[in-house]
């Protein structure tokens, strides 16, 4: 009997010990791959690594004893490059999933590693549909607003509002294309009309004849189909030529960091739409102030999807005993997702869905304090925001394998 019992206790303890569970090395590492010095290490970069190692804080620093090891890199928005270090980490250094990832060429080309090599991608950066379309993989999950969202969730909000005639300024490559195409869709099935479009490209400076052309369209939306340094310098010169005294402009892609390097004073009257607002709830409010005293910057949505995307695979490697992905992503897209303190799910397809909030830019009168930016005007709930599973054109309709 004295037997027994000692081999039922040897046995108990065998199955509980992390070398039971099944995490290859036995331990988790955790990739961090983005721009760190270029045009967009303002919404990522530092900021995401350190959001990164905040989740893993938070989770313990272990899972069931298995230490968590979190690795950087910059893939300086190049494909090559971000190719070279994923075969590198998943190859040499024993790396289970990528995280942040900005540039959806970069992205695409991970996709194809990732999947070949049975690793996980949680994008965050990267805003192209397709990444949960077309192009999906098992192995991929998008944390963050992407292009469908963003623009159909700004036009139905203000559309709603009875702003029904538009005119579009567009960054001339696909990522612009497909702001401009998503948006029109929901103004044209809104009643409204597009009264025209003018296109410009990458990192242009001058923005003065197109924006004359935007004002004498007399459109009630000017919509800003673009992102990073052409938004800003679109937003600073349609300010010089007095265009939000008698129009909207809407930017579709832009980050509270955007808002923060043009000041209240040119950016006030701007419409925004973002997943993520610092100032939003108390969830928001508190991972921000933590993240506030550790990057001296107030989160954008890009660095608190990297917090939710990490804190969540780590949930899922702890709930299934392994960081083997197929297993992991199967788990991720069961587990509901604690967002800041509001639930969310992962769809089959990889898609992150919840909702959206529509805000204005306060005016430098409004605001109360240091970053305190965005009044909330309209929320767009998730299954208007978000592009369903079924209607993706992504072929995952049933769990990981």
């Amino acid at each position: 009997m004295y037997r027994k019992i000692l081999i039922s206790i040897a046995l108990s303890s065998i199955l509980t010990s992390p070398a039971f569970s099944q995490f290859s090395d036995n331990k988790v590492v955790v990739g961090v791959m983005g721009d760190q010095s270029g045009v967009v290490s303002d919404v990522g970069g530092p900021g995401s690594i350190k959001a990164a190692r905040m989740a893993v804080a938070d989770v313990g620093g272990s899972i069931d004893g298995v230490p968590i090891e979190i690795i950087t890199a910059d893939h300086q928005n190049k494909p090559d490059v971000a190719s070279a270090i994923a075969r590198e980490w998943f190859d040499r250094q024993g790396v289970d999933a990528v995280v942040d990832l900005p540039h959806s060429g970069a992205v695409f080309a991970l996709m194809t590693i990732a999947t070949e090599k049975k690793r996980s991608l949680l994008v965050s950066g990267a805003a192209s549909v397709e990444i949960t379309g077309g192009r999906c993989s098992p192995y991929v999950t998008h944390w963050t607003d992407d292009t469908y969202a963003l623009a159909r969730g700004t036009a139905a909000a203000l559309t709603e509002q009875g702003q029904k005639s538009w005119f579009f300024l567009t960054a001339d490559y696909a990522f612009g294309h497909d702001l401009e195409k998503d948006a029109s869709a929901v103004v044209q099935e809104r009643g409204g009309k597009v009264l025209g479009s003018a296109r410009h490209p990458l990192n242009t400076a001058d923005f003065a004849s197109l924006l004359l052309r935007a004002q004498s369209s007399n459109a009630q939306v000017v919509a800003l189909a673009s992102a990073g340094a052409d938004t800003v310098n679109a937003i600073k010169q349609a300010g010089q030529f007095d265009i939000m005294r008698t129009q909207k402009i809407a930017a579709l892609h832009a980050f509270v960091t955007d808002v923060h390097s043009l000041g209240l004073e040119a950016a006030q009257g701007l419409i925004i739409t973002t997943g993520f607002y610092w100032d939003d709830s108390d969830g928001t409010r508190d991972f921000a102030q933590r993240f506030f005293k550790e990057h001296g910057r107030m989160p954008t949505r890009e660095q608190a999807g990297v917090y939710s995307g990490v804190l969540h695979f780590l949930k899922a490697a702890r709930s299934a005993k392994s960081d083997d992905a197929a297993i992991v992503n199967a788990e991720m897209r069961q587990l509901p997702v604690d967002r800041f303190g509001r639930q969310a799910v992962v769809q089959q397809n990889g898609r992150l869905a919840y909702d959206l909030g529509v805000y204005r830019v306060k005016s430098p009168a409004a605001s109360r304090q240091p970053w305190d930016y965005y009044e909330r005007i309209a929320t767009v709930p998730a299954a208007t925001a978000f592009r369903p599973a079924a209607e993706s054109g992504c072929s995952i309709t049933a769990s990981v394998r």
